[in-house]
């Protein structure tokens, strides 16, 4: 594509906007024109791209006239509301929120995995549940090659995944445990349940709301999200999330079970070593490993300590961590902004 396009970013004042507006320019992404929108509330505060001052507006229905691609990060409730009206106006959506994500008519897109499927977009493309996005990179090639047929992850997420009140939560908390004061919780394990959590020196075991089932809402959203970006509706997956005391940066306890038995550790290890979004950091003679602090900033998913099963000659297991800011929000946004264009998706 020759042409420049205009771009919007919604929600832009927040944690995941700001990292779309810092990728967006660290890409070099091909920009005419950056509008910057946000609630009421935020309108008028100044951001700073690729050297110009810009000065965030207030994001209406009319917002997105002229708009080649939004990216949305402010909220399924916005998304909602606005996203209907940016398609209308022309404008091709990246959702970042959970609105979209189990319409069958909205494609769910990992790149690595399934962007193919931005050429079936009415207008509405989502972006997956953070922690589902750096599972299934580090996934997706070893499906492909050995199959795949049960997926039970642990996960240890990062609080700023529940946003910049979490992470002042916990900074706060800390201080607080430090000094030896009291202090009353009031962000997590969910903003709106009336029963909230201390997260300093402790791990949450729930993240999102109960389900029926007993399962939280953010494990539904990794085993519902991970059948329809792999396009295995019968595969096998369950998931335990947990919020632990930690900035950015999730983990994850990944263990699969594949189709063929004659695959080996070494095996995995030479297929991640070039698969595309994935850096291998496998040395424990020499205690080599990924850990959240060492992927801050980075756009990779990051696997270590991959092991066979000891009783399950299909199982092995996966240690697997990634910026839940990043590739488990803004990059993978802008990645699929990006596909679109080498797809020459966008008009």
């Amino acid at each position: 594509m020759a042409r420049n396009l205009q771009v919007a970013v919604v929600g832009a004042t927040g944690a995941v906007g700001q990292q779309m507006i810092k990728t967006l320019e660290e890409r070099n992404f091909p920009i005419e024109t950056l509008t910057l929108l946000s609630s009421a509330r935020s309108a008028g505060k100044k951001v700073t791209f690729k050297g110009e001052e810009l000065t965030v507006q207030e994001a209406t229905p009319d917002s997105f006239k002229g708009i080649d691609i939004a990216l949305f990060s402010a909220g399924g409730s916005v998304s909602q509301e606005l996203a209907p009206h940016a398609v209308k106006h022309g404008a091709i959506v990246v959702d970042n929120t959970s609105a979209f994500r189990m319409d069958e008519n909205v494609p769910l897109v990992v790149p690595e995995v399934n962007e193919e499927d931005l050429k079936e977009h009415n207008g509405i493309i989502a972006n997956p549940n953070c922690s589902t996005i750096q599972m299934l990179v580090a996934l997706e090639p070893i499906r492909e090659k050995y199959g795949l047929n049960k997926v039970i992850v642990s996960t240890y997420q990062a609080v700023s995944g529940a946003g910049a009140a979490a992470v002042d939560e916990l900074h706060e908390q800390t201080k607080a445990i430090l000094e030896g004061k009291e202090f009353t919780p009031s962000v997590l394990p969910v903003k709106s349940d009336k029963k909230h959590y201390q997260i300093a020196f402790n791990a949450v075991p729930q993240i999102d709301k109960f389900q029926d089932n007993g399962f939280t809402f953010e494990e539904m959203k990794m085993i519902n999200e991970t059948k329809k970006i792999m396009h295995m509706k019968d595969l096998s997956v369950a998931a335990t999330c947990v919020r632990l005391p930690v900035a950015t940066g999730h983990a994850e306890s990944v263990y699969i079970e594949i189709d063929n038995s004659d695959v080996t550790v070494s095996d995995l290890k030479a297929l991640l070593q070039n698969a595309p979004g994935v850096t291998l950091q496998d040395d424990p003679a020499n205690q080599v490993y990924p850990m959240p602090a060492d992927c801050v900033g980075k756009n990779d998913v990051f696997v270590g300590r991959i092991r066979q099963d000891l009783d399950e000659a299909r199982g092995f297991h996966l240690w697997v961590v990634s910026d839940n800011l990043l590739k488990g929000a803004a990059w993978n946004s802008v990645q699929i902004a990006e596909s679109l264009i080498k797809l020459n998706l966008v008009k």
